[in-house]
């Protein structure tokens, strides 16, 4: 079944883009069209799954130069900023965190201090997805990391499949969350919602705007998730288990001072760049150098590189592209012109009703979260450009909509990831069940959390 789904979604994705790339549309200029055939074909094979992401998005890039849509340094335009360097740094500095065993060691300690109850279980995923966003800034190390932890939680508890179903929502599920919190906490996502929005956001002015509805996010999530799910039997933790793994990582370890260390420089640094006006990813290239250097580092390796996923960053480029590409050929302007409606409200409540519906309505679609942020922020951007509405404004609006919002997992990478190496056992009724109630915490915090903090933070 899944050979003939991806042939179909290969075939489906050729034809669209064939049939658009040489049809004719009103006011989109020629590029604008390659530009569109090429992205609609390779989100439809993203979505499909016709073969893994990165070989798709090389496919879309390569396909954006052959065809004269834009140059390769607009392309290619995301390695010429620090962005991509951070999301390097941050697959390093997981992997340091978790090989030198820093990573289960804060784990262990929290566990055994306080998960006392099935309730707590799920709580405990939650503050130590938040915690460890400070040190590991990309949600998926941070959930396997977690998730490797839990294994000895739900063992201990001798778990059914259901109750494991249960912890991987709240690990995968729960890092769309507490990944808004900081610039670091997811740092693809969020760097790329602030490109969209025409800044350099500073760490502190990320955590200005967001901090807040991401916490108020996080916490109503977890909330919903204690109320939808609950454990199969009672909940036994034998934590003689965790505590016996926890003696055996002994004391804390030279390489494990040293990771501290650097992570900590690296924190100090990233809230402080404001002051001295270095880039998340500079920042985050330092540390991870700091790491690899004798002596004072020592804990990166050569095989350490085996976990900087290239596919991932391929992907990334992609739909980085997507939206560059199309600001440079008119193709965002264009989406805006034709699929929004032509009246721009003044009211921001009532925008951000409207985006919000928008942005919701494509993701469902289109599937990728990514892509749909890639083309829909600056298609809103270009919409509420006559208003004088912040462009930061409307591109966080979008980023917010999708970025906790799912219904099925490919809705959601961070979900996705789960279903598969990442062991969380959850199976698609049971996303479809969290997802649908999330719809309602998603609307929640953009209307009755984000206007009135922006308002007052001075966004809008």
């Amino acid at each position: 079944m899944s050979k003939y789904k991806r042939i179909i979604g290969l075939v489906l994705g050729v034809l669209v883009a064939i049939i658009i790339y040489n049809s004719h549309f009103a006011g989109l200029s020629v590029e604008g069209q390659k530009c569109l055939a090429i992205s609609l074909g390779g989100v439809i094979c993203w979505a499909a799954s016709v073969a893994q992401p990165g070989y798709v998005a090389l496919l879309m890039l390569v396909s954006y130069v052959l065809t004269n849509t834009a140059p390769a340094n607009v392309v290619f335009s995301l390695w010429q900023t620090h962005l991509v360097y951070l999301v390097i740094a941050g697959f390093l500095i997981a992997s340091a965190v978790e090989s030198s065993g820093l990573g289960k060691r804060i784990a262990y300690s929290f566990i055994l201090k306080f998960v006392n109850s099935f309730t707590s279980v799920i709580v405990s995923c939650y503050v130590l997805g938040l915690l460890l966003s400070f040190l590991i800034p990309h949600p998926f190390p941070r959930c396997f990391l977690i998730m490797s932890v839990m294994t000895f939680v739900i063992k201990a508890a001798d778990l059914p499949r259901k109750d494991v179903a249960i912890i991987g929502l709240a690990v995968f599920g729960g890092s769309t969350a507490n990944s808004m919190v900081l610039l670091t906490g997811d740092s693809t996502l969020n760097i790329m919602a602030a490109s969209f929005g025409g800044q350099t956001l500073s760490w502190l002015e990320w955590a200005k705007y967001m901090a807040v509805p991401g916490l108020v996010a996080h916490v109503l999530m977890c909330g919903v998730q204690l109320k939808l799910f609950k454990p199969s039997k009672p909940f036994n933790l034998d934590k003689e288990i965790i505590r016996q793994q926890l003696t055996e990582l002994g004391n804390l370890t030279k390489i494990e001072k040293k990771t501290l260390f650097w992570i900590v420089i690296g924190v100090v640094l990233w809230a402080a760049d404001s002051i001295h006006h270095i880039l998340p990813g500079w920042i985050g290239i330092i540390v991870v150098c700091g790491l690899a250097m004798p002596v004072i580092g020592d804990v990166l390796k050569p095989k350490n590189w085996d976990n900087v996923p290239i596919g991932t960053l391929l992907f990334l480029t992609a739909a980085m592209a997507i939206g560059t590409v199309g600001a440079h050929t008119g193709m965002n302007q264009w989406i805006a012109s034709v699929a929004l409606p032509s009246y721009v409200p003044t009211n921001p409540f009532v925008f951000a009703l409207i985006v919000t519906t928008i942005a919701v309505c494509i993701h469902l679609v289109m599937g990728s979260l990514l892509a749909v942020l890639g083309i829909v922020a600056p298609a809103i951007i270009a919409y509420a450009a006559n208003t004088g509405w912040n462009p930061l404004f409307s591109s966080l609006i979008v980023y917010t909509a999708i970025g906790i919002h799912w219904i099925l997992p490919m809705h959601s990478l961070n979900i996705l990831v789960g279903t598969g190496e990442g062991g969380g056992q959850y199976n698609d009724s049971e996303v479809i069940k969290f997802g649908l109630a999330q719809t309602l915490v998603v609307y929640f915090i953009i209307l009755a959390v984000e206007i009135p903090w922006w308002k007052l933070v001075g966004l809008i």
